[in-house]
């Protein structure tokens, strides 16, 4: 079926009068509910379930086959075949799933999972309408109907999923040893919060929220870091999961914890860092007017004498936690939100009718800084001498030897 033909197939859809019978007893939809919990992967299956398209909210959406073939199963035991190029709309139809699938009949059921049938199957997913790029997906995929929208679960390999999330999470380093740093960080993030979305039938969720996941990628660098790292996460002085923060670019000098979220890690700890200076990121500067600058001030409270331009400078040796105008504090980390700075590490400088704020970094500064990374990777350090750099006592461990903190 073309992509155009998929349209009509789609608006015919739409007006599609499901006959089936909508009795469904209060234990059927029980059993329904405690059937998801029961087969939900746990951290020793090797797989993970990621929602798609997480912020969009479908109420429909049209699964293509691009390579392999997939099982359609409902939960009432019927099951259509599908080939690479068929396709089938999903649509989500008074609070429950309508299917139509080439050549078949449409139907009507609670819950459906679209399961790979060769074990190298491939499927794309368009929703309402949008045309998003064509991004592939490998594994299978569950459909849920969720409050008027579809749950669309993602259920993968985990190393395929770690190396997406590399390529969209890691920045543009070109360097093996800086991936399978990233890697590492990924897959530590992910076992460290694997139950984040259970209550919502799933793991995590494919936005920045938990992490980027965009689909199956062809980097052959980033899957070689991916697989070569397998298993591999990093772990604090009591063998638990780090919180493996990372960040663009730390200006020279990283943010302990306690500056950014208000507790302390014994592994997130100021670290100077050289090898962020000459980067991309490392520095940026922001040019307000005088009598902006001091509007803003008076909105967030400030209420000393503002004739005297130099007590706005402020000028610290390192990252801090507020900025001070005479006896006025702020947190430099609300400033950065205000102001939508690239990060809370800068100082301020009154200059004529205009406040410069000079800035260094990029992101919140705590744990690994990404560009830093890229360079000690160029010198020829490894992954373990990255992540050792940034995390103060980490070390890199199996999962099977970590503890997971429930």
């Amino acid at each position: 079926m073309s992509g155009r033909q998929g349209e009509r197939e789609l608006g015919r859809f739409r007006y599609y009068k499901v006959c089936q019978s909508k009795a469904k007893t209060k234990m059927f939809k029980l059993f329904i509910t405690a059937l998801f919990f029961l087969t939900l992967p746990t951290i020793s299956d090797g797989q993970v379930r990621i929602r798609l398209f997480s912020s969009n909210d479908p109420s429909y959406a049209v699964f293509s086959v691009s390579a392999g073939g997939y099982d359609i199963n409902t939960y009432s035991g019927q099951t259509i075949i599908l080939k690479a190029g068929d396709l089938a709309i999903i649509t989500e139809y008074n609070g429950r799933l309508a299917i139509k699938a080439m050549n078949s009949a449409a139907f009507e059921c609670d819950s459906v999972i679209f399961s790979g049938s060769t074990g190298n199957d491939l499927f794309t997913l368009r929703v309402n309408g949008k045309n998003p790029s064509r991004q592939q997906y490998s594994g299978d995929l569950q459909c849920i109907p969720d409050l008027e929208t579809i749950l669309l679960i993602n259920i993968c390999e985990i190393e395929p999923y770690i190396a997406s999330v590399v390529k969209a999470e890691g920045g543009s380093g070109k360097n093996i040893e800086y991936f399978k740093a990233q890697a590492i960080i990924a897959r530590t993030y992910m076992y460290k919060y694997f139950n984040k979305h259970t209550v919502d039938r799933y793991n995590l969720c494919d936005e920045t929220h938990c992490q980027v996941f965009n689909g199956i990628i062809d980097d052959s660098l980033i899957i070689r870091a991916s697989f070569e790292t397998k298993g591999l996460v990093a772990v604090g002085q009591d063998s638990s999961l780090i919180i493996s923060a990372f960040h663009s670019n730390c200006g020279g000098e990283t943010s302990p914890s306690e500056l950014v979220w208000l507790t302390s890690q014994p592994y997130l700890k100021r670290v100077n860092d050289p090898w962020c200076r000459s980067s991309r990121n490392a520095s940026w500067t922001k040019s307000i007017s005088f009598e902006s600058w001091k509007s803003y001030l008076s909105k967030i409270g400030f209420q000393g004498d503002s004739s005297d331009s130099l007590i706005f400078n402020f000028s610290p040796g390192s990252r801090v936690n507020d900025y001070r105008a005479g006896s006025f504090t702020y947190p430099m980390r609300q400033i950065r939100t205000d102001l939508n700075l690239r990060s809370a590490f800068f100082k301020i400088s009154v200059e004529g009718d205009s406040v410069i704020i000079h800035g260094k970094g990029y992101g919140h500064g705590v744990g690994l800084c990404q560009e830093g990374a890229m360079v000690m990777a160029a010198k020829g350090y490894t992954f373990n001498q990255i992540i050792g750099f940034y995390y103060t006592g980490v070390r890199i461990a199996d999962i099977k030897d970590a503890v997971i903190n429930k």
